[in-house]
């Protein structure tokens, strides 16, 4: 029985070294979406400017797309903030954030959905903000005037840049989005979700964050594209073969490492290594 099972412990050895040589790659993690300036996949950027440098080891913007990020007219998008009087910089700061987050992160593949715009191929969707990212944003905005729920659409570009549609009225920030959740959700259509998720917990992006703490969304990605992969309509649109984050091992390998693993399992136990089970 020993030799069998120091036997089958060296086929796992094998098998997993195998598996170690052949990376998957996971098609909802260190991704960049397809659109207007994003590369075609992410990479170091050495000098990325003042709010997106936190990104520069890993990121899906260029160096002259971040600092465009921060101009008040922008070439990225000819988006003008200061379409209803000057933009306060305490609430700017939030805006060229939230730039340098959809710009930059390679960490937002598990909410990329079509988009239908002649700009862009793909969007962000339902991203789920951290809690203080979306009331600080909130708090430092209330004060600023607007004319528009959704920013995305329905401005007057008749000058090249938008100014508020004919019939609009200024109002009070705090009056246009009564509430954080508001401001997050409606702003770009849904591109971001509000939660009550705190920074540090895994389970929502930061806008904001100490680069020299590491990127927190890289886990924060990983357990969604986790959710999403462990969820009903995943499973059905993946057809066999098309599914890239397996192991990319021959099929009889995989036929004895599933073997293996049959055989070990009776002195094995459970296997909640990631403590997923309690989910």
């Amino acid at each position: 029985g020993l030799a069998a099972g120091m036997g089958m412990g060296r086929v796992l050895l094998v098998l997993s070294a195998a598996c170690a040589v052949m990376p998957a790659k996971d098609p909802l993690l260190n991704v960049c979406m397809d659109a207007k300036h994003h590369k075609t996949k992410p990479g170091p950027e050495g000098m990325l400017y003042d709010q997106c440098a936190p990104w520069k080891d890993n990121a899906c913007c260029t160096a002259n797309t971040s600092s465009e990020a921060h101009k008040d007219q922008s070439n990225l998008y000819n988006f003008n903030w200061n379409h209803c009087g000057l933009m306060p910089a305490k609430c700017k700061r939030h805006f060229i954030q939230d730039t340098c987050l959809y710009e930059c992160s390679p960490n937002l593949g598990p909410w990329i959905d079509q988009a239908d715009s002649s700009w862009r191929r793909e969007r962000i969707l339902h991203v789920p903000l951290c809690k203080e990212d979306c009331e600080e944003w909130w708090e430092d905005c209330k004060d600023y005037v607007t004319c528009k729920e959704n920013w995305h659409k329905g401005w007057n570009w008749a000058t090249g840049t938008n100014r508020c549609p004919w019939g609009s009225m200024c109002r009070p920030f705090s009056h246009v989005f009564p509430r954080p959740k508001d401001l997050c959700e409606k702003i770009w259509s849904n591109s971001y979700k509000y939660t009550t998720e705190h920074r540090g917990s895994g389970r929502c992006i930061q806008m904001w964050f100490d680069p020299a703490q590491g990127n927190p969304n890289v886990v924060v990605a990983k357990y969604y594209a986790w959710k999403k992969r462990s969820s009903p309509a995943w499973m059905e649109n993946v057809t066999p073969g098309t599914d890239k984050a397996k192991c990319a091992l021959p099929w009889p390998v995989l036929v004895l490492l599933s073997l293996v693993f049959v055989v070990l399992h009776d002195g094995a136990g459970g296997c909640g290594s990631h403590g997923w089970g309690s989910l």
